[in-house]
């Protein structure tokens, strides 16, 4: 910090009392404080300064506007590192976000292709991931509080029984007896547990074995369980013989590239569109969500979907195409707001740590659970042939 003495003030004799604060003096112009301390207990001190000092320049004890002075630069250096930072984590955010998502989606893109026993196992690593963030949200504080959230070792238990829910999809077709089954071990190990038994532990553990295991076993009866041959598709006339031929390309395949596809576009595309044009809010569970960017997000799902059926070859009729659409974004809609109501009651922003970027795998996946099992349901009931 500059010292008092290091200001000069010049007394303007022509101008009356205006006083201008100068820059640092040179020694020369200093003026002893025995004269100044004269001066200042002076009736007229300006006509006694300019007795004292021939040259009109003194020095002033300037201490409050001199630490004014330097509280006011240091503040402003403060802001601007602060905005550096700021602007420097964002970037490096942005960046993070950017390098996984491509990973996650280039990754994801290979799993999907190549189908069977690797879809399978791949989704039973999410699914377990997922479970134990949701299980982690119910013991949180937000939620915990008003209600009694299940002992680790069912939760854990339940965690294993969700990952194991896409294996027994792919090899048994369906699973309907076996989650039974789960839930109703479960349930009766919340009820023969010591102490007292609450509901709110039973129904937060039947609904994570539904939300976490249940629903996103879908996918495999989509991927893996439609086997019908999507003839019409050029893409399977020029797939190698190696890797499976033509016949590698059915029906749950395509389906599956075109309902994930129509999920990122609808994402995407709601988010640019509440960026430009968002103005009234959607839904209180989430506030950052408004009604223009749903509309956007659905016209980019609808406008993917009916792409990707020409470009496939399916399904044959655009009408099934954009009715599928649809389906993708509600679903996708639906999943997001429910694990947003989710956190909220937690009391967190995001459901885990697992991806640099991107917060956890619930936060990743949440438009995917029920999204699985609607476009599963449309392709095997409503369209006739299964599209073809």
């Amino acid at each position: 910090m500059a010292t008092p003495s290091s200001y000069c003030v010049k007394i303007d004799t022509l101008n009356g009392c205006n006083i201008t604060l100068f820059s640092r003096c040179p020694p020369k112009t200093l003026i002893s404080r025995r004269s100044f301390i004269k001066c200042s207990n002076s009736y007229n001190w300006r006509r006694c300064l300019q007795i004292n000092s021939p040259r009109r320049i003194v020095t002033r004890t300037l201490v409050a506007s001199a630490d004014a002075n330097h509280i006011d630069d240091v503040e402003d250096v403060e802001v601007n590192k602060d905005a550096d930072l700021e602007k420097k984590q964002k970037s490096g955010q942005l960046a993070k976000r950017v390098v996984f998502g491509l990973g996650i989606g280039i990754t994801a893109g290979g799993v999907v292709l190549i189908g069977g026993w690797v879809f399978s196992v791949a989704l039973s690593a999410v699914i377990f991931a997922g479970s134990r963030e949701y299980f982690e949200l119910v013991r949180s504080w937000g939620i915990a509080s008003g209600m009694t959230p299940p002992p680790r070792y069912v939760s854990r238990a339940c965690s294993v029984i969700c990952a194991l829910m896409p294996l027994f999809t792919l090899y048994k077709g369906q699973i309907d007896v076996s989650v039974a089954s789960a839930a109703f071990v479960v349930a009766m190990a919340l009820l023969l547990q010591r102490g007292n038994p609450r509901f709110s532990q039973l129904s937060s553990t039947i609904f994570g074995l539904f939300y976490c295991g249940y629903l996103p076993s879908f996918w495999v009866k989509l991927r893996c369980r439609l086997l019908a041959p999507a003839l019409n598709t050029g893409v399977g006339a020029a797939w190698p013989v190696l890797l499976g031929g033509q016949a590698h390309w059915t029906v749950g395949l395509i389906a599956t590239l075109i309902s994930i596809s129509s999920i990122i576009a609808a994402d995407t595309f709601a988010f640019v569109g509440g960026k430009a044009f968002g103005r009234t809010p959607l839904t209180s569970i989430s506030p950052k969500k408004t009604w223009e960017g749903a509309i956007v997000g659905l016209t980019g799902c609808i406008l993917t979907s009916v792409l990707l059926s020409k470009l496939f070859s399916w399904p044959t009729s655009v009408l099934s195409a954009i009715g599928f659409g649809f389906l993708n974004f509600f679903g996708s809609l639906f999943g997001d707001l429910l694990e947003s109501m989710i956190k909220r009651d937690a009391g967190v922003k995001d459901s885990g740590s697992l991806i640099p970027g991107h917060g956890g795998i619930l936060d990743r996946v949440d438009s995917y659970v029920f999204t699985g099992a609607l476009a599963y349901a449309f392709v095997s009931n409503v369209l006739p042939l299964y599209g073809v």
